[in-house]
């Protein structure tokens, strides 16, 4: 059997379409196409139905995809045991991280571990409601929860807060709040509240007991921007907003502490590119803490 072709099926089982597949693995569609053909007939076995939706797992594919998992798990840690560690660290790392962290923290610093590392290709990508590290949607993932089942490492990575923001021109035609009470005669921004995929991002519970959004963004930064257009007053993170002068703390005595986490397979941990990423992440938090307090 074929590692490769085994590389490509693992591909397809986790975009679900050989176009998507060979994309990611720098194929063109017809390549990745006969690769699984001919790892079928090697196993005798139909592992996709192919239409034109898409590739899915048939019964015998999902019971191959469990021990195919478990021969990229050993291919990843031989690479890992054997890799000459005099020669620089090359390759591409995905890191997914929420929006406000990723694109308003990461982004502007991830350039930084990129200039180091020149044969090292960094990959910063959103973390949408449905994740999978043992599917390798990514090699790192920063999260808002610590998780608590799978085959995952987890390390705390910084905490952080989140208050009542508004912006100058909104104070300039509205009465601030006095009292959480007073909440109600204002527009509030808030989340969506079905797109809400874990307790730990309802930050309005934490504030009021009910939190009646006339108007409702699904991202951190989408919020950040109508407070800043002065559509209301929102739940922002603090990191984010302190740094604007166009926003003003409300109820400043009132806010929400929560975590980012780095979170890993255990597989892909002792990889060089995700180990010399997890380190930077460490290293930038220590030298930065100072913007999350």
């Amino acid at each position: 059997m074929n590692w490769d072709d085994i590389r490509i099926f693992l591909a397809v089982a986790r975009s679900g379409q050989i176009l998507a597949a060979a994309k990611r693995l720098g194929l063109n569609h017809a390549t990745v196409a006969r690769r699984l053909t001919a790892l079928e007939s090697t196993l005798s076995a139909k592992l996709f139905d192919r239409s034109t939706s898409g590739c899915h797992l048939t019964e015998q594919g999902q019971r191959f995809l469990a021990r195919a998992e478990r021969i990229e798990e050993e291919t990843l840690a031989a690479q890992a045991d054997v890799a000459d560690q005099t020669v620089g660290v090359s390759g591409t790392v995905r890191i997914g991280a929420p929006d406000g962290f990723g694109v308003a923290f990461l982004a502007p610093r991830l350039g930084q571990l990129a200039d180091r590392h020149p044969d090292l290709t960094v990959q910063l990508v959103p973390v949408p409601r449905s994740f999978s590290l043992s599917r390798r949607e990514a090699d790192i993932a920063v999260a808002v929860d610590r998780p608590e089942h799978g085959r995952l490492l987890s390390r705390k990575l910084v905490d952080y807060s989140l208050g009542l923001y508004a912006s100058k021109t909104y104070l300039d035609r509205h009465t601030p709040p006095a009292s959480v009470k007073d909440l109600q005669a204002h527009t509030l921004i808030g989340a969506v509240e079905d797109l809400i995929f874990t307790p730990s991002l309802n930050y309005a519970a934490d504030f009021v007991r009910e939190w009646p959004a006339r108007f409702e963004i699904a991202s951190a930064l989408g919020q950040t921007e109508a407070v800043r257009a002065g559509a209301g007053i929102g739940i922002l993170h603090a990191f984010i907003a302190r740094a604007d002068p166009a926003l003003v703390r409300v109820l400043p005595d009132i806010q929400v502490d929560r975590s980012y986490w780095t979170v890993v397979h255990e597989s892909a941990r002792q990889l060089r590119p995700v180990a010399t990423a997890l380190d930077f992440l460490a290293a930038l938090i220590v030298k930065e803490r100072h913007v999350f307090r």
